[in-house]
């Protein structure tokens, strides 16, 4: 045994890399056609931003829901690896019907149609991909290794670099400016789906082994009996827990159905919100209750549980990147490079988050490295509270970029660098750590089961995301002006979509002009008199969150610093108590 452990030190299994490569892939697939969704749904479908907002937040909620289905499957009756396979090819065939939807952009109805059946395909097979690959990773170490925070940050740089390079391709293939293009970067996620679906097929069978080298997720994890824990199968099980068992799936069915009831029919929740909010207590309580369950593997697992609650509200801020803040990126934010005479795609911002982490997921490894041989590291919920603040770091930062900012002014891509640069420090001290304090925690036979509650979060946070990017400020830079011929050809400021839509007002034609972009006009008056008019309009009807009032970006972006903020000091005053539940595993 010890010449093993030995050689086991040395470095990482191979298996990592082909799991890093193969994520990666999975990864440019899904970042590729995140980076254009929303410019998609506002360019070539001419969706508003209202229900683009919606149709994103359900998607991709949706995407963190289905490894429930998938985990499920996985640990009862497929394996991991051919819940990868099985997944990545749905997904391909989803990415394939997006581009068909932009080959037929300018036939709305068929487009429509083509783009949510491509959706679907994307959310199922991500289902069967997600919370497989990720819990293979552990079962490349040994129980007790403490190599895994380390393994899951390499397996996290392989989901950044897919990350990093989709939104270059993809976005130089497809937001061209012409809409017709958009297929193309679906097209080129498509692509990169089947190479990384390849790639796993032609290694698996040579590098997914255990340190004893045994092969990995052949066979239902509930089925795999593992020397240091007794695996308690349902077979086993005496007739009293059995009965227990469908009394849990009763209980907690229903209590899915009572909560489904509550957020559809009473409290107006749409169908997706309905879903997953009330997923997001049965699934858990469910789990919770299984009769077989230890008193510390119970007390492990709520302690997942807590940290995944407190995760929803970072990744509910984080994941504004594939909506308000693409908003941010087209509409305000200068991304004219006066050097080389050229206008960075709005897509290709998506691409710092994930260029941040390849570049720093290193000194993240050799500080934690570092920290751990002198007994300093952090524990994981120590971790992640120090990622919620760096979270709300991110957007005080932005917050002040544009405290005060004129109408028609545009900020310095500088601003919105810094908040994604920032927020990679905040994902590095949670995400990863997070995956590997699942896997540390979960008991085996329910390790992909758990991974995917872990994902339930993040569907809850992405859906909550949806929400909170419609919250975002009608920006006011572009700007019609109407004439009334009442008032002698005098201009005057109406907002734009009333312009658009109205033909008489008191009985008088009001005649829509051309529209300009404020930062034109020259006429300093006039600038002043409609700046100071929307200014008004936007004080007299705030939008409101909770009673929190939002009438410009300062209150957007504060919003998501008091809410990471908040839950980054509870979290930490709590860490103490997770670490007790936690029995030994840090």
């Amino acid at each position: 045994m010890t010449p093993e452990i030995n050689t086991e030190q040395k470095g990482h299994p191979k298996g990592i890399y082909l799991l890093f490569a193969t994520e990666m892939w999975e990864r440019f697939s899904y970042y590729g056609m995140r980076a254009l969704f929303s410019l998609y749904m506002l360019n070539a479908l001419l969706f508003d931003k209202s229900y683009s907002g919606q149709i994103y937040g359900s998607y991709t909620g949706l995407v963190y829901l289905t490894p429930l289905i998938g985990g499920y499957i996985a640990d009862r009756y497929w394996g991991n690896r051919r819940s990868i396979i099985v997944g990545a090819l749905v997904m391909a065939i989803g990415q394939f019907l997006l581009f068909l939807s932009g080959c037929f952009f300018e036939t709305i109805g068929t487009a429509t149609i083509l783009m949510f059946s491509g959706l679907g395909f994307l959310i199922l097979g991500n289902g069967f991909f997600k919370p497989n690959i990720s819990s293979m990773v552990g079962q490349l170490y040994t129980a007790g290794d403490r190599r895994k925070d380390s393994a899951y940050t390499i397996f996290y740089m392989g989901v950044n670099t897919g990350s990093f390079i989709a939104p270059l391709i993809c976005g130089f293939f497809g937001d061209t400016g012409h809409p017709a293009d958009f297929r193309w970067g679906f097209l080129a996620a498509c692509i990169g789906m089947l190479i990384g679906v390849t790639i796993f097929f032609i290694f698996k069978d040579k590098y997914l082994k255990t340190p004893n080298g045994d092969a990995i997720g052949i066979i239902p994890n509930n089925k795999d009996v593992n020397k240091n824990e007794t695996i308690k199968s349902s077979e086993n099980l005496s007739e009293e827990k059995k009965t227990s068992s469908v009394r849990n799936v009763i209980i907690w069915g229903t209590v899915w159905i009572i909560l489904f009831y509550l957020l559809y029919f009473l409290l107006e929740t749409d169908l997706i919100g309905s879903i997953i909010f009330s997923l997001t207590v049965a699934a858990p309580g469910y789990i919770i209750s299984d009769p077989s369950l230890t008193k510390i593997e119970r007390s492990r697992i709520w302690v997942i549980y807590i940290i995944a609650f407190f995760v929803i509200f970072f990744w509910a801020a984080f994941e504004q990147a594939g909506a308000s803040l693409t908003y941010f990126a087209e509409e305000q934010t200068d991304r004219h490079i006066e050097l080389f005479n050229r206008t960075i795609p709005t897509s290709y911002f998506q691409s710092v988050n994930a260029f941040s982490i390849i570049i720093f997921a290193p000194l993240f490894v050799m500080l934690w490295t570092k920290l751990n041989k002198r007994g300093k590291e952090p524990a994981s919920p120590f971790k992640q509270s120090i990622g919620l603040f760096l979270l709300a770091a991110g957007y005080l930062v932005i917050a002040f970029g544009v405290k005060g900012l004129a109408p028609g002014v545009k900020v310095s891509m500088l601003w919105l660098i810094s908040l994604y640069v920032i927020h990679t420090f905040g994902e590095l001290c949670l995400s990863p750590i997070g995956l590997s304090m699942v896997n540390k925690l979960a008991p085996l036979r329910f390790a992909s089961l758990l991974m995917a509650v872990w994902y339930l979060s993040t569907a809850t946070a992405n859906k909550f995301a949806g929400t909170l990017s419609g919250y975002y400020p009608q920006p006011i830079i572009e700007l019609a002006l109407v004439q009334s011929a009442e008032k002698d050809n005098s201009l005057t400021l109406l907002p734009k979509d009333f312009a658009e839509s109205v033909t008489e007002k008191d009985g008088t034609a009001v005649i829509p002009f051309d529209k300009i972009t404020f930062s034109k006009i020259e006429d300093k008056t006039l600038k002043s008199q409609i700046q100071n008019n929307l200014e008004k309009q936007q004080m007299e009807n705030p939008k409101t969150f909770m009673g929190y009032r939002i009438s410009n970006l300062y209150d957007f972006f504060m919003l998501f610093v008091f809410m990471a903020g908040a839950a980054s000091v509870i979290l930490f005053f709590l860490s103490k108590r997770l670490l007790k539940m936690m029995h030994g595993i840090k």
